[in-house]
């Protein structure tokens, strides 16, 4: 584990060249990994299908919009479960009829990949799957 974990952080993984951002896992980050380079946030942003906007290597965020509370609730919900499952957890704000997603990685003050696999696999999990009606 710790050499998974001391593995580049900045840096994609051997199985992110083969796996879609939604597909792979997020890894643990120590104080000090540093943030991506603007190249590779822009090589993992073009990887996202949502209105995540971007700032330089710093954070992506996103505004959803749903018919009510009650649905912004729920969607806000499901990431936090998801957060917890890959131990990654974006900064939330939800209000009637929107839900605010932003990720960043602390502990590198800047955007790893873990912030572009969260976003992809948040995008996954809020996209109704089509031919459930």
């Amino acid at each position: 584990m710790e050499a998974q974990a001391a593995a580049g952080r900045g840096s994609p993984s051997p199985l992110s060249e083969t796996a879609s951002l939604a597909e792979r896992k997020c890894e643990v980050c120590a104080p000090g990994t540093p943030p991506v380079s603007e190249d590779r946030a822009k090589e993992l942003h073009s990887q996202l299908h949502g209105d995540w906007a971007r700032d330089a290597n710093v954070g992506v965020s996103t505004r959803l919009k749903f018919k009510d509370f009650a649905e912004a609730f729920g969607a806000a919900t499901r990431v936090a479960l998801l957060s917890e499952q890959e131990g990654h957890h974006p900064d939330m704000k939800i209000g009637w009829g929107y839900l605010e997603i932003k990720l960043t990685t602390h502990a590198a003050k800047g955007l790893t990949d873990n912030d572009f696999i969260m976003a992809a696999k948040i995008e996954k999990a809020l996209t109704p799957q089509s031919g459930n009606g």
